[in-house]
């Protein structure tokens, strides 16, 4: 009886460390050698360059996507899901330095980024990944304006078209509060990372001014009121041009009005609570290999900072090319946003609340 109350002892003790193991062998094989966890932007990734890479390497992609940085941040905050490569904008990139929630990357297993991607692009990061340590640049390009040339009749070399009552109705402006007051501030020779109030409230007073005459904000829908001809003026991505020309021949595009715009890089980052960081090094460096940089140029139509794809694609792009990879005068010298405190991103929020309803 003794040695029988003396096993089942020994069993009930067994019993929860068996189911330990079994947990533990669980998350293991979760967390495998030959997997990897990404979380991007809804469909910024070929889904060809994604098969080539898992057959290539062996690792298998799992891929969320998210539509806003704002969206993406609470996820990666919260650390309620570990994954392995994000690609945010660069203010994001600054509040997730700020907030220690990404990693330095290891260069070293970086050979087609350091060999491949642009200095210039490297240096424009500078402006929010100050060490030069987190980010490695995968898109880029300016906020600018397009126009139907059979709707407007003058040149468009300044954001002060988009007051022009000529056009009212016909305006479309960018439902985000950073790149809709960015506008305003560049007009009055503001830095669109100011962080005075005062200048921001000025910003706001400008967008209401103008409100009447705007048909519409928006986000996606810019793009299809503009291919078909439903508005004259629309602030845009230049990544949205070529394809936008393509659709409709009348259109054109200003990349950078003359008061100065905004140029934005989107950049791999690795968040501190990833997993399978040698796999994420190695997805990283593949997406800067320079055949399947032009395989995601070719599908996006985004500037790429990758300086061996121009060559691959320039005769594809006939007269657009230009566009894709826009002389330096263009990006020289422009503004890169920069996170700017929980403070003002409540009161950029508030204030284009206030544009909206007025």
């Amino acid at each position: 009886m003794k040695n029988l109350r003396y096993l089942l002892a020994v069993l009930l003790l067994l019993v929860p460390l068996a189911l330990t193991g079994c947990d533990m062998f669980a998350q293991g094989e979760e967390e495998g050698e030959d997997i990897l966890y990404v979380y991007s932007w809804g469909d910024y990734i070929n889904e060809d360059v994604l098969e080539q890479f898992e057959e290539e390497t062996g690792i298998h992609v799992v891929l969320d996507e998210y539509d806003t940085n704002e969206s993406m941040y609470p996820r990666i905050a919260e650390g309620a899901e570990a994954y392995d490569v994000l690609c945010p904008s660069d203010y994001m990139i600054n509040k997730l330095i700020y907030n220690y929630l990404i990693q330095p990357l290891d260069f070293s297993k970086l050979p087609n980024a350091r060999k491949y991607i642009d200095k210039d692009f490297f240096d424009q990061c500078r402006a929010f990944d100050w060490e030069g340590a987190y980010t490695v640049p995968y898109c880029w390009g300016t906020v600018g304006i397009m126009y139907n040339t059979k709707l407007v009749d003058e040149p468009v070399d300044s954001w002060t078209i988009l007051w022009n009552e000529k056009y009212k109705d016909n305006i479309l402006m960018q439902d985000s509060a950073r790149d809709a007051i960015m506008i305003p501030l560049k007009l009055m020779g503001k830095s669109m990372n100011t962080m005075s109030a005062t200048n921001l409230m000025a910003a706001r007073d400008m967008l209401i001014d103008q409100k009447s005459l705007v048909q519409a904000y928006g986000v996606d829908d810019i793009r299809d009121k503009l291919s078909s001809g439903e508005a004259a003026l629309g602030v845009i991505f230049s990544g949205e041009a070529i394809n936008l020309m393509k659709a409709n021949p009348d259109l054109k595009f200003q990349p950078a009005p003359k008061e100065g715009t905004n140029v934005w890089i989107d950049g791999w980052v690795i968040p501190k609570n990833a997993r399978h960081i040698e796999n994420a090094h190695k997805f990283i460096d593949f997406m800067c290999r320079p055949d399947v940089a032009a395989e995601n140029f070719r599908y996006l139509g985004y500037s790429t900072p990758n300086k061996a794809v121009r060559e691959q694609v320039e005769e594809e792009l006939e007269d657009k090319a230009e566009i894709a990879f826009p002389p330096e005068e263009v990006y020289k010298g422009q503004e890169t946003y920069s996170y700017l405190g929980e403070d003002l991103d409540k009161l950029y929020t508030k204030l284009w609340l206030q544009v909206k309803v007025s």
